[in-house]
């Protein structure tokens, strides 16, 4: 099972898509073989079914209703079409060496600390000038009524904090360096 934190129209959601399945098309001639995914969307279970129309275009049945969506970058971010309307998403994986570079996650050398999601800073725990250790919080944003720490990825001395409490921060955000 992968899973993703996907942030799309000020939320976030936690995606997790099980493995497709090829399932033969229900289209008459079809040369296009159908995938079946098993997907939970933050906990709650939805089938989806997926044939490729083009390189970045898809026909999605949706809990036995039908979508027909386009994707393209747009820088880090996707634009996804979907009925008319352009949604802007953030995918982030956790496990891709992109996100953990984002994250500020290398081994050596300055490390920038990011906020994975728009939220509120509601608490600071280090100071500027304080050695730090692998794990340790560093300060505290608050999103959708959840609390996340922000932790350093390594051994080091917070150089810089560029966040103060009660300050709002958005995904991507260089919240504090570490050295």
């Amino acid at each position: 099972m992968n899973t993703y934190e996907i942030s799309a129209g000020g939320k976030i959601y936690k995606v997790e898509i099980d493995s497709a399945v090829s399932a033969a098309s229900t289209l008459p001639g079809a040369a296009i073989a159908e995938l079946a995914y098993r997907v939970r969307v933050d906990g709650r279970d939805i089938a989806v079914n997926c044939i490729p129309v083009s390189k970045s275009s898809l026909s999605l049945i949706v809990n036995g209703e039908s979508f027909d969506v386009s994707c393209k970058r747009a820088g880090e971010a996707l634009e996804v079409a979907l009925r008319g309307a352009i949604y802007e998403c953030i995918v982030s994986d956790p496990r891709s060496l992109r996100t953990r570079k984002r994250a500020g996650l290398a081994d050596s050398g300055e490390q920038k600390l990011t906020a994975s999601m728009p939220g509120k800073v509601v608490r600071i725990i280090a100071a500027v000038g304080d050695q730090i250790k692998a794990g340790q919080g560093i300060l505290v944003i608050e999103a959708m009524k959840m609390q996340n720490e922000v932790r350093s990825p390594k051994n080091g001395q917070l150089k810089k904090l560029l966040v103060a409490q009660g300050a709002n921060v958005v995904a991507g955000e260089v919240l504090a360096t570490i050295e």
